[in-house]
């Protein structure tokens, strides 16, 4: 029997180890016991931070795994091919690692290759004068976080440092930037590499809650996009891929499209979209198997993809953000919806949703739903239904 590690634990994670067993795979998890929610079905778990990449090598190296990956998380992509390098496993190489998981260093990659991306300045310190050659608004982001966290829409220089501050204190390295604000429409961009094939999945719609802290809300596949303008995004992503030596594994890149036509490069992250873009929405719209595949690549067993047996169906997820309040209790409604395929308590019972919209931590509930032949409407607080105190 194969034997597969995985790093991290949380809720996201869960259908990579559920398709491993599936598989037929031994797993091993790796991650905090905090938020772990995985080791009633994986067959060893390790309570050790997904960033120790020294102890989890060693422990690796001692159970004799065939390969390691991880889905939906930059946080462990460091460590994930730090593994697969030292013990000659399929991944990427530490430089593209390095690059990828940093939004700065991307950047300067995109920009020194020639590819469309916002300007943008570097900062370590609250340290903003105002003589950077940007026009406000401006976004401020860690560069080493996903999922909006502490990301703000400033609108004049003296909101700027404590955006920085905010951003500071929610990145590991301390790093962030400060970036022009762009008008247009945003997309994510789903695809699976082996050895440098880059094969396109599918392009998101993706809705957030907007300024100043664009936490998302809602995500639908496929896009409502034109054949000429996918056929732009594509090439244009899979130039990227190639300018960051991403050649193995899922990437999520997010771009936006201006009203003039022309396709910018926001981020690319070297694993699978979260969200359920990838675990759920990616099967469910194109009956692709995007988890499978991701293990098969960490075994480097893939097997080639025929596009053209893909189904053109509609899925989406939907984000249930209740009222600010201690939770009094659920009421799950989702058998009542025929295209709900899914309804996840994220918090629970006596949890404590803040004020502030910053990040993910205020979702309480995600909704995925299929259709055959449209996108549909959902109001997911009538699915999941939060009573607050």
């Amino acid at each position: 029997m194969k034997k597969l590690a995985i790093l991290g634990a949380s809720y996201l994670q869960r259908p990579l180890v559920e398709k491993a067993n599936e598989m037929g795979l031994e797993t091993h998890v790796f991650a905090w016991e905090k938020g772990n929610v995985v080791d009633d079905i994986a067959d060893s778990f390790y309570p050790i931070s997904v960033i120790e990449k020294e102890d989890i090598l060693k422990k690796c190296s001692c159970i004799g795994i065939d390969g390691v990956t991880s889905i939906a998380s930059d946080i462990v992509m460091p460590t994930v091919n730090y593994v697969a390098e030292k013990l000659g496993l399929v991944g990427n190489s530490l430089g593209t690692t390095r690059i990828s998981t940093d939004k700065f260093e991307m950047r300067k990659a995109l920009r020194n290759a020639d590819i469309s991306c916002p300007a943008f300045y570097f900062y370590q310190k609250p340290d903003f004068c105002n003589t950077d050659s940007l026009t406000f608004p401006l976004i401020v982001k860690p560069t080493d976080r996903s999922g909006s966290r502490g990301v703000t829409k400033v609108k004049n220089p003296g909101e700027v440092n404590a955006a920085i501050k905010k951003a500071l204190d929610n990145s590991i390295n301390k790093r962030v930037i400060v970036e022009e604000f762009i008008e247009g429409r945003e997309f994510s961009v789903e695809m699976i590499s082996y050895q440098g094939n880059h094969h396109f999945l599918a392009a998101t719609d993706k809705v957030t809650t907007g300024a100043p802290y664009f936490v998302e809300i809602e995500h639908h596949q496929p896009a409502e996009i034109d054949s000429k303008t996918e056929q732009n995004i594509i090439q244009t992503v899979q130039y990227a891929l190639d300018v960051l030596k991403i050649k193995n594994g899922a990437s999520h890149s997010e771009v936006l499209l201006t009203p003039e036509g022309e396709v910018k490069i926001v981020e690319i992250a070297g694993r699978m979209g979260g969200d359920f873009i990838g675990s759920d929405m990616i099967p469910l719209s194109t009956g692709y198997d995007f988890v499978k595949g991701i293990i098969q690549i960490a075994l480097g067993e893939f097997e080639s993809i025929n596009k053209g047996e893909f189904k053109k169906d509609f899925s989406g997820v939907y984000y249930v953000l209740p009222k600010p309040g201690t939770i009094k209790s659920i009421i799950d409604r989702s058998g009542e919806y025929r295209s709900v395929r899914k309804a996840i308590n994220i918090l629970k019972k006596g949890d404590k949703i803040p004020e502030v919209i910053d990040g993910p931590g205020k979702r309480a509930g995600v909704i995925v739903y299929s259709h055959p032949g449209k996108k549909i409407k959902i109001n997911p607080n009538e699915v999941l239904q939060f009573k607050m105190s």
